[in-house]
């Protein structure tokens, strides 16, 4: 049984304090979100949407978040959670944090230290099946010293330490859910209990989401009184929402809508850093018998044929203009840690002709389209409706692909439907987005042999252990040498092509002059929901809206 020094004097303050409380005239009001897909789980470990982690990301807390500058590497400019303070002990393998005492479940029941452990321990049960596998690895244990001090026990000594234990897990109520059988939560989930400074009031799957201030939280009651995501069908009904004034909020503008937003005064644009990527992944598996390698994609020199057939920058242009680059690799350019510099394969439509000669893939016939063994070069891409970016983007890429003789069917699914046939891995191809998060250790959930599986999000299969080693190297590496390490690792998948990177967007969001926000993080606009407020000679539009009952 290892022990602690004694824990009564090690505590430090973690970062700065929250915003002085709002006066009174700025408190009230409500804000409503336009989304374009349903969070699907508003159950931490289950989380895997957008949506998702901004809803969830009101109604829990993590120990200490990221801050708004996005440096996950000093712990001191952290904003503080459901800890107040913490500190390192010894060898720098232990990590104690302190539960501030007045922080409260939504039900009134006290957080305790117990509660980290538990959260911890459900995380890290294989029978959950949640998503944060790969980030709590080097996290041997969490005990418990007294009923507000909750101690990680490190495996080993990395740079990602203290975000690993303070901003990956949202800490949820053991006395809700430690009696409840591990292997039945997916299907019989209790309604959320957190410490937000927002509460879930109402759910209707598929339609909208409403929260709730918590008037008596620890922190102080939200600015807001309540915020409502109202999902639309596809992308031409929420932005519309946006332009009406039947929503306040929109995520997702791309850049045709500029012209748009300039004839509506009372809405403004907001651009932040890109966190997130688009591509054309490959599936490496037979859909119909993951047993074995798909009959197109499971050969590498295809892949890399395929990926050479495509002129990524002027697709890019076409859907995007200059609002979007072309990825360097599965990684963004907001990274410190990203060569801007790096590159995938390039456009060579010589070089993928004779590639595809040579594995016997040829010409045939008056429409010229590939052959081989009386078979023809074929395959289908799904892609989610309610992406307007990805919807264009499909025709473009099934016509430079035909006019290098690829048949390419395209399958324009219900978001829904999209994401089941892509966790299943029942596709050939799909054109996806993934989100990056306040650090690139999300490359291991998304590309890493470690993401393979049940539950897991690296959907295409794609397994190398070199990639996975050096990737983990470069994940655990200095600094001043992990730029090196990153882009060594990115040339390997690169090479590999396990998917064509097809753009890394700009993020704009379109916000009601009415709100007045805070600094938004790049990868989370809704970082600090809880102080965005509406001055009170404007509140009445938005609060005509009747509370759901």
């Amino acid at each position: 049984m290892r022990s602690s020094a004694a824990l009564a004097f090690f505590f430090v303050i973690g970062c700065a304090e929250r915003a002085p409380g709002p006066a009174p005239a700025d408190v009230g009001g409500t804000v409503v979100v336009s989304a374009t897909g349903d969070p699907i789980s508003l159950f931490p470990p289950f989380v895997v949407s957008l949506e998702g982690r901004e809803i969830t990301e009101q109604i829990y807390d993590y120990l200490a978040d990221v801050g708004a500058d996005l440096n996950t590497a000093d712990e001191k400019t952290y904003r503080l959670g459901l800890a107040d303070r913490w500190r390192w002990i010894g060898d720098s393998l232990e990590l104690a944090f302190h539960i501030n005492p007045l922080a409260k479940w939504h039900d009134g029941r006290d957080v305790t230290a117990r509660d980290v452990q538990f959260t911890f321990a459900l995380n890290k049960n294989p029978a959950l099946g949640g998503r944060l596998g790969t980030e709590l690895a080097n996290i041997d244990s969490v005990t418990v010293t007294d009923s507000l001090t909750a101690v990680f026990w490190f495996h080993q000594r990395l740079p990602t330490q203290f975000l690993d234990a303070a901003a990956q897990m949202l800490i949820l109520p053991a006395h809700q859910l430690e009696k409840i059988p591990v292997s039945t939560l997916r299907e019989h989930l209790p309604p959320p209990i957190g410490t937000g400074r927002f509460r879930l009031r109402k759910r209707n799957p598929g339609a909208s989401v409403e929260i709730v201030s918590d008037t008596s939280n620890f922190r102080g009651r939200a600015r807001l009184d309540r915020v409502i995501w109202a999902v639309s069908p596809d992308y031409t009904a929420a932005v519309t929402k946006l332009f009406s004034g039947d929503a306040d909020v929109f995520d997702g503008l791309h850049p045709e809508d500029l012209s748009e937003l300039a004839r509506h005064p009372n809405v403004r644009s907001i651009p932040l850093p890109g966190m997130g990527y688009a591509f054309l992944r490959f599936n490496l598996r037979d859909p119909a018998n993951k047993s074995r390698r798909h009959p197109l994609f499971g050969d590498r020199d295809l892949r890399r044929a395929i990926t050479l057939s495509l002129n990524r920058a002027t697709i890019v242009r076409n859907v995007l203009d200059t609002f979007a680059l072309v990825p360097v690799g599965p990684i963004v350019r907001a990274y410190a840690v990203t060569d801007p510099h790096g590159a995938q394969l390039p456009f060579d439509s010589v070089r993928a002709s004779r590639l595809l000669d040579s594995l016997g893939w040829r010409r045939q016939g008056a429409d010229g389209m590939r052959m081989k063994n009386g078979k023809p070069l074929s395959f289908s891409i799904i892609i989610p409706n309610s992406n307007r970016s990805r919807v264009r983007m499909g025709p473009l890429l099934q016509e430079q692909l035909r006019r290098m003789g690829i048949r390419v069917r395209l399958e324009f699914l219900e978001e829904s439907a999209e994401t089941d046939r892509e966790s299943k891995g029942a596709f050939d191809a799909e054109l996806g987005a993934w989100a990056m998060g306040s650090s690139p250790d999300g490359m291991k959930g998304a590309w890493t042999s470690q993401g393979i599986g049940n539950h897991g999000v690296n959907y295409g299969s794609y397994s190398n252990r070199r990639f996975d080693a050096l990737l983990d190297s470069a994940l655990k590496a200095d600094p001043s040498v992990a730029r090196d390490k990153f882009t060594k690792a990115i040339a390997v998948i690169n090479d590999d092509a396990p998917a064509v990177w097809l753009y890394e967007p700009r993020k704009i969001v379109g916000v009601s002059r009415r709100i007045r926000t805070t600094k938004m993080r790049p990868d989370a606009w809704w970082f600090d929901l809880a102080e965005w407020y509406i001055p009170s000679a404007e509140q009445l539009p938005r609060d005509r809206i009747p509370l759901s009952r």
